[in-house]
This record gives structure tokens, C-alpha cells and sequence, in this order.
């Protein structure tokens, strides 16, 4: 009994440990305007045209995130920005929660991003988030969830501010993390 005491009192500080540090997804890191989640940031390019913006902008949309997307019909460019230098895409991808032999846990994480190009600067907005989640096989009978009901501060945080709810709080994570990926791939598009 002792040993199984000594060993459980071992393991514990790698169980504290591996719970890990939320700090950064509370309160606050999943911006809501008028209701509405959406993530924003501007970019500053100094020294390039409106077309060189337009065109690195545009290339990294479509060769990155449309690109490695799942190809479908929600998977599209729905405006170029040829005309008036904004750029609007739907993106559907797989975000994947745990990838082990019996465990596979993921969801298509879907989004409207809207890049808004100018002499010297881009601003990107992504926003109308929803996942689809628990497919089967065929890709049928998941359940579709939108970021509003479930990664907003008031669902997947708990009262006191201090923690994330366990099913929601895994989709907020992986949404503030993919979200700095994109905001950060299309920074260095732009150097």
C-alpha cells in the first residue's frame, strides 16, 4: 500500500503539470462585436503598394488556407478583390483535438476571413466561426456548432474566470491558436 501511496505522491507534480496553463485563453481572447465572435488584426506593411498588399494577401489565402483546406463547396473564394482590393474566402478545415491509434478527435472548424488590402497595410477579419463535429465516417450525421454558443467567454469559461469548461474549452484553444497561425501566416506573407 505504501508503494502504491509513494508512487501516486511521484506522479502527482506531472499531473498538476500536464493540466497546463489556460492564462491565455480566458476571459478576453475570444473577441465578440455586436454579438458576434470575430477575431481582427491590421497589418502594417510600409513601403508597398496596394497591389504588392493585394497580391501577397491573396496568394497566401489561396495557396495556404484554401489550399490546404477540404476542397468543397464550402471551401471557396467568394470575392477576389480585383476591383476593390477585399479579398472574402470560406474556408473549411480539419482541427484535430487528438490524433492517437483508437482516438481520433477533430472537427471541421469553418470561417469567413476578409482581407481588406491598402497602400502600406492589410486588415484581416475572421468571423462566422462554426464547427461541425462527430461525423461518422461518410462525413453525415455531426452536430454543427457556432462559436457564439460555444467558445464565447460566457460558454466556455467558467463564472468565477479562472478556468475553461472542459468539451467547449478544447474548441476554444485550438480556434485562439489556428486563428494566431493564420493572423501570424499572413504577417510574414506581407515581409
Amino acid at each position: 500500500m505504501k508503494r502504491i501511496l509513494f508512487a501516486l505522491f511521484l506522479c502527482l507534480p506531472m499531473l498538476t503539470f500536464a493540466k497546463g496553463d489556460d492564462t491565455k485563453y480566458l476571459l478576453g481572447a475570444v473577441p465578440e462585436v455586436d454579438g458576434i465572435i470575430t477575431f481582427q488584426t491590421s497589418i502594417n506593411a510600409p513601403g508597398k503598394s496596394q497591389a504588392q498588399v493585394y497580391q501577397a494577401i491573396s496568394r497566401y489565402i489561396e495557396n495556404e488556407l484554401i489550399g490546404n483546406a477540404i476542397k468543397g463547396l464550402r471551401t471557396r473564394t467568394i470575392s477576389d478583390g480585383k476591383e476593390d482590393g477585399i479579398i472574402v474566402a470560406r474556408i473549411e478545415e480539419y482541427m484535430v483535438f487528438k490524433k492517437k491509434a483508437l482516438n481520433f478527435d477533430r472537427t471541421r472548424f469553418r470561417y469567413q476571413l476578409t482581407a481588406k488590402t491598402s497602400e502600406g497595410k492589410a486588415e484581416l477579419v475572421l468571423t462566422q466561426v462554426s464547427y461541425y463535429y462527430n461525423e461518422d465516417m461518410n462525413g453525415e450525421n455531426g452536430v454543427t456548432y457556432k462559436a457564439e454558443e460555444w467558445i464565447s467567454d460566457k460558454e466556455a469559461v467558467n463564472k468565477k474566470g479562472t478556468a475553461l469548461y472542459p468539451k467547449s474549452g478544447k474548441f476554444r484553444r485550438k480556434t485562439v491558436d489556428r486563428v494566431e497561425e493564420i493572423f501570424i501566416g499572413a504577417e510574414n506573407a506581407l515581409k
